[in-house]
């Protein structure tokens, strides 16, 4: 029988994902605020037109990611994080 020593360690068992915060935060590096919005994109050269990958941002850094993204090409739409109708699917 093989033993896990690292697995063992860990309070959430061996192979779970990490922890991560309590509330969802914003995508910008560095930033550690709390997220309110979902913006929404695909890079049309590998996801597929109806596949949309999210990123979370705050109220202070929502325009400058949709623009990075809107500058690529890549912006879809920015919901709010609160909606249970538009929530992230992966």
């Amino acid at each position: 029988m093989e033993f896990d020593l690292l697995g063992s360690l860990s309070p959430r068992g061996a192979g779970a994902p990490p922890a991560g915060p309590d509330t969802p935060q914003c995508s910008r590096k560095g930033c550690r605020a709390d997220a309110a919005w979902q913006i929404r994109w695909n890079n049309p050269r590998i996801h597929a037109p109806e596949r949309r990958k999210t990123w979370l941002a705050c109220p202070e850094h929502r325009g400058d990611l949709e623009e990075f993204l809107g500058a690529r090409g890549f912006w879809k739409d920015t919901v709010p994080l609160a909606d249970p109708a538009q929530e992230p699917r992966g």
